[in-house]
């Protein structure tokens, strides 16, 4: 079990400096809203202990150099509990984020809702929500760290509810708190890692790198200004000639020596940080999305990877795109896959629902998005990433309905009429040109000195 740190000891870990937000707590009635006998005796011997008056605190701070508001939880307070004035301290940092557009950095160390306050406690959760909400409407970005423990609502609201997720290795995380478990349940399954590994958390940062990850995650999610003109379509890394047929193309795009996304996103961006998980129990390794920096203009990119989308990896690509449209950060998509996956596990983690996931949030992005196809495109597993009327393609790569395979399997036709009916299908990057399915081809770098523009036909 990690080193369960205090709040004020976490403060220091993460900020350059830290102004707590001024005033009393408010006044309660003896022992609570519930009368509860000794509730008060508790809490003095809690602030005696803690030096703090509740379990929450709040306030402005910078870390970085990047300001930020901050709450932080103190779980020796009543084990980090919500109480009627722990809400009012948290709906007060959301609000004060929203109204100084400063991002939200929380700090979650809780072991859920406080029972000397009954429901009264419980009906902070909503308060919390609809301050979310207000965040997002404001286009402010939440970042949280989840400390040792985090559990109950303070983890179903505060904490799965940002935008991006980091966690300390080993911490307990998870809404059943230790004590209220099932006797026989996996332990591991409450755990920070398998959080992790299911898509719940973005990254497991160990607190020496706590500082400069909560910067990073600041300047990317804190971008100046309004969007602006979509991101300009990275420069083609493979072969410049055209393929002389479809089944050239096809041949092409599958071939092993061939730049990857991973290729073009090192040349694109200077800088990025990822996020992980579709936050329904799912992570496509196959998919990754974040933030990155170029010519310090911050872009959110979705790129496949080659093999086979499967539904986890459309519901990312999918919160990525809304994220950056609530924050006004213009989003790049990378498009490389034979298709949408469609094994049986595939069908039961509902890849239709999740491929419309993808179409939905693409279509109502009000921010600029640019997509650059980099090798397969097979059918609407890579349409379903693809920019409406701002799609762009490499000489390696082709679009189709369909993999000409199966469009001869379907059509009975032999085996050997595969390559005719690659070419039946146009689906070289000239004829995705000429049909109006691409913009244009994108060319190589050019050379230092020379400055190329997209090409919007070829041979």
């Amino acid at each position: 079990m990690p080193e369960r740190l205090t709040a004020r000891r976490t403060i220091a870990l993460v900020t350059d400096d830290f102004m707590p937000a001024s005033g009393p707590p408010p006044a309660q009635a003896p022992d609570g809203p519930l009368a509860w006998s000794g509730y008060d005796a508790s809490r003095a011997r809690a602030a005696e202990r803690t030096g703090e008056d509740e379990s929450v605190l709040y306030g402005t701070a910078t870390v970085g150099g990047h300001p930020c508001v901050l709450v932080a939880f103190e779980f020796g307070f009543l084990g980090g509990s919500l109480g009627r004035t722990a809400g009012d301290r948290l709906v007060a940092a959301y609000r004060a984020a929203a109204e100084r557009r400063l991002p939200l950095v929380s700090l979650v160390a809780t072991g859920g809702s406080r029972m000397q306050e009954g429901m009264v406690a419980l009906t902070q959760l909503q308060r919390v929500a609809a301050a979310a909400v207000g965040l997002r409407r404001a286009g402010v970005a939440h970042v949280t760290v989840l400390r040792d423990p985090s559990t109950g609502g303070g983890w179903a609201t505060v904490g799965a509810g940002a935008d991006v997720v980091l966690a300390l290795p080993s911490a307990q995380v998870a809404f059943a708190g230790s004590r209220v478990r099932p006797a026989d349940a996996d332990p591991a399954a409450y755990t920070a890692e398998d959080q992790h590994a299911h898509g719940h958390v973005d990254a497991l940062v160990p607190p020496e790198r706590l500082r400069g990850t909560l910067a990073r995650w600041l300047r990317l999610l804190s971008p100046a200004g309004a969007p602006g003109e979509p991101p300009e379509p990275p420069r083609a890394l493979g072969s410049p000639a055209l393929p002389a047929s479809g089944w050239d193309a096809v041949h092409r795009a599958r071939g092993t020596d061939r730049p990857r996304a991973t290729a073009y996103l090192d040349a694109y961006f200077t800088e990025r940080a990822v996020i992980r998980g579709d936050r329904a129990g799912g992570v496509d390794p196959g998919v990754e999305c974040g933030f990155g920096l170029r010519d310090g203009r911050v872009i959110a990119y979705a790129a496949q990877h080659n093999g086979a989308t499967r539904p986890a990896g459309f519901r990312t690509a999918a919160r990525l795109i809304r994220l950056a449209d609530r924050l006004g950060i213009p989003v790049l998509t990378l498009i490389d896959t034979p298709g949408a996956a469609n094994d049986a596990e595939a069908e039961r983690a509902g890849a239709g629902p999740a491929i419309a996931e993808a179409f939905t949030a693409i279509a109502e992005a009000r921010t600029p998005v640019t997509s650059l196809l980099v090798g397969e495109g097979g059918s609407g597993g890579a349409l379903a990433l693809a920019a409406p009327g701002n799609t762009w393609t490499v000489p390696d790569g082709y679009f189709s309905v369909i993999a000409p395979e199966l469009a001869a399997q379907i059509l009975k036709r032999e085996p050997d009429r595969v390559p005719e009916t690659a070419e039946h299908l146009r689906i070289r990057p000239q004829d995705l040109v000429e049909l109006g399915v691409v913009r244009g081809i994108v060319p190589p770098s050019p050379s230092p000195g020379q400055h190329e523009a997209p090409s919007r036909g070829g041979g």
